[in-house]
């Protein structure tokens, strides 16, 4: 059962909603190592009978910071907040990182925000989380400060699998090296991307594949390539499967990166309609074809292999 969850975009909240415990992270992707964090809160909740919040920022820091970074998410906002109501959070807050919130020093962010506004009881936090001007506030600091404020830090050790911390950034060079499979397990779900199909210059449904162009925005890119996709209506649980090609269809003398999606046995027309395009396995990497010919019957070689 998914749990009603309220959000916040500042740190006014309602009094049932203050002495918590409080989770702060960016959660990109909520990957295995964002849930076993998430699931150690869940026996607090239990033992103590709290409720549980997340405190998360809208843009990620590092993007505010760089302004030249862009496609850098494992997950947009909507995909965390739906990822989010599939654990026991009762609350979150989405606080604008602005400039002005950025030159806040970490002493007066735990004394009015933390403590004045929320009164959490317990914080998680992981081992490398920074805070307050010029990222001088660290775990070390929290734990010291948490005796005069009355909370208790919890920073439980890091998920590692094959002797690696399982991390957003982990993933994310996964995900741009086309190691999907990989990446799926360590997020413990299917990497995917939300968007609108947008009208292209329907080359595919020229030369007998018709695709769905979708806009990548701000997501990490993937690495160049065909891939296994399935693909979801908004609204709609029903799963189809088919073919993506992620690109700048070099065959074509195309300069734009796209993603493409080819939907098996499927003729209704979605333009404008929001797809979710879940990425399963990485069949092969971009090339350019001699030819529009050599091009379909490489396109019937990679159907065979994703339908597979």
């Amino acid at each position: 059962m998914v749990n009603k969850l309220k959000v916040f975009k500042n740190f006014s909240i309602q009094n049932k909603y203050k002495n918590s415990i409080l989770l702060i992270g960016n959660f990109d992707g909520l990957h295995t190592g964002h849930q076993k964090l998430f699931k150690l809160a869940e026996k607090y909740k239990k033992k103590y009978k709290l409720n549980i919040g997340v405190l998360t920022f809208d843009p990620v820091p590092k993007m505010f910071f760089n302004k030249k970074l862009k496609n850098f998410k494992i997950s947009n906002s909507n995909q965390k907040l739906n990822y989010l109501k599939k654990y026991k959070i009762d609350f979150v807050i989405i606080k604008k990182f602005n400039r002005q919130f950025s030159k806040i020093n970490y002493l007066t962010f735990i004394e009015s925000f933390l403590f004045k506004k929320l009164k959490p009881k317990y914080i998680f936090v992981s081992n490398n989380f920074r805070f307050g001007n010029k990222r001088e506030g660290n775990v070390k600091k929290l734990k010291s400060l948490g005796k005069n404020y009355n909370f208790k830090i919890i920073n439980p050790k890091p998920l590692k699998k094959n002797k690696k911390i399982i991390s957003s950034t982990l993933i994310r060079k996964l995900i741009s090296k086309g190691k999907i499979k990989l990446a799926n397990k360590y997020l413990g779900k299917n990497w995917s991307i939300e968007g609108e199909v947008k009208v292209g210059r329907k080359i595919g449904r020229k030369i007998g594949f018709p695709t769905c162009n979708i806009e990548l925005n701000n997501y990490v890119i993937a690495k160049p390539g065909v891939y296994a996709v399935n693909i979801l209506l908004k609204n709609n649980k029903k799963k189809f499967k088919g073919i993506a090609n992620l690109g700048f269809r070099p065959t074509f003398n195309q300069k734009k990166l796209l993603l493409e999606v080819h939907i098996f046995n499927f003729s209704r027309n979605l333009y404008n309609k929001h797809l979710t395009i879940e990425f399963i396995d990485f069949i092969r990497k971009e090339k350019k074809f001699k030819n529009v010919r050599q091009l379909k019957k490489q396109i019937n070689l990679d159907l065979k292999i994703a339908k597979k």
